[in-house]
């Protein structure tokens, strides 16, 4: 049978939070919110397999700590606030924000990796190192304000005024749609009186909710799902949501946060992201359903952080093989970047135009370097041939990440 655990009150019959049938419109509308209810017994596996994935993540992290370098981090912060800009449809500047993370990191770049900073990159930077580094600074108003001071800086230029380090004006909060004339309205925020009692509850149960009866991955999900609902600013709700959800992941566990970026996943599927969010603030207080969902999302984001420590342990473990081997400078830059992976690693192989492209070398060049690396065992041929045929890093059982 179901078990329904509820945010407030030991038993659902006693807060009042089994709702038979829907009354109101948006959630926050419901007679008891935020009285938010769960099936436990639903959401138990993905539970398991995402606090075994951190566990997993950490062990091979710890495997792999030389190379999981300060750098390393540097890239999944700036990976974080990359994608959490663009689920809202809004660009940074890669490498303005990469400077900023690395002096806030003590991360010295070379001429060529700096960049110029700008109030912009030094507010995201700001706000990214606040929500994972103070962990054990209480939530308040003053401090979201801060955040979304960083998030708007006062020498940015905007098409459109908004109240900057305030909470929003009178009007009506809205998510809206489709053409002027015939708007579609996905979500209405509670109204601006008496936002400032529905802030001070959320920081209240935020502050007080890290404890061993909520599950901190849960308490995530929720800390998610109830600020987003607020939507208490003009602009920027989304981008202060995702920071408050890592400040609450981060006081799950401090050393995993710093591996993955869960704005990723949330960016690869964010249609899916917006489809939950309107369903569930359209629901009763039995957010179940988007419970799953940041659970399974965060699962997908762990076992993508999986494979990125995967291929660091697989490349320590390649150049450990292959370390007296005598190699050029070219070849060694083509193995790293088939080493490396990711969306510029050649995941199906690489073929002789390429590497003559990322070497920058010349045709008869790349094909005397491929067969050097073949002949040396650290390429293989993938299946084909002629023209169309690729190589890859040649793995045997004993370096197999």
């Amino acid at each position: 049978m179901s078990q329904i655990k509820s945010l407030i009150g030991s038993h659902p019959s006693e807060a009042g939070l089994v709702e038979h049938s829907l009354t109101h419109r948006w959630i926050w509308q419901a007679a008891q919110w935020p009285g938010f209810h769960w099936d436990q017994v639903r959401l138990e596996p993905l539970l398991r397999e995402a606090h075994t994935n951190l566990g997993v993540l950490l062990g091979r992290a710890g495997t792999a700590s030389a190379e999981l370098d300060a750098a390393s981090v540097l890239d999944n912060l700036l990976q974080n606030i990359i994608t959490s800009s663009a689920i809202e449809g809004e660009s940074v500047n890669v490498a303005s924000v990469r400077s900023s993370l690395a002096r806030r990191l003590g991360i010295p770049l070379d001429e060529t990796a700096a960049s110029p900073t700008s109030s912009r990159t030094e507010g995201l930077a700001a706000l990214m190192m606040d929500a994972v580094q103070n962990t054990q600074v209480p939530l308040s108003v003053e401090r979201l304000l801060q955040w979304h001071t960083w998030l708007f800086p006062d020498d940015e230029p905007r098409l459109v005024s908004i109240k900057v380090g305030q909470l929003r004006g009178q009007e009506p909060m809205q998510v809206v749609s489709g053409r002027l004339d015939k708007p579609k309205v996905h979500f209405e925020a509670p109204p601006r009186d008496g936002l400032e009692g529905q802030l001070d509850r959320f920081i209240a149960w935020f502050n007080q909710s890290a404890t061993p009866t909520l599950d901190p991955l849960l308490r995530a999900a929720i800390t998610h799902f109830w600020f987003i609902t607020l939507h208490p600013f003009d602009d920027g709700n989304g981008r202060i949501t995702r920071a408050l959800t890592d400040l609450a992941l981060a006081q799950a566990d401090a050393q995993s946060i710093r591996l993955y970026a869960m704005s990723s996943a949330i960016l690869a599927n964010r249609s899916g992201y917006y489809r939950i969010l309107e369903q569930s603030q359209s629901g009763d207080l039995n957010i179940t359903a988007w419970l799953e969902w940041f659970l399974q999302t965060l699962n997908s984001t762990l076992q993508t952080a999986l494979g990125n420590i995967g291929r660091v342990l697989h490349k320590r473990r390649f150049w450990l093989q292959f370390h007296n081997t005598q190699l050029s400078g070219e070849q060694r830059k083509v193995l790293n970047r088939l080493l490396d992976g990711g969306e510029r690693g050649f995941e199906g192989g690489i073929s002789a135009a390429q590497y003559q492209k990322v070497a920058k070398v010349s045709k008869a060049t790349a094909t005397r370097h491929l067969a050097d690396l073949l002949a040396k065992g650290c390429l293989e041929k993938l299946p084909g041939g002629g023209r169309s045929t690729r190589y890859h890093i040649k793995l045997t059982d004993s370096h197999t990440p």
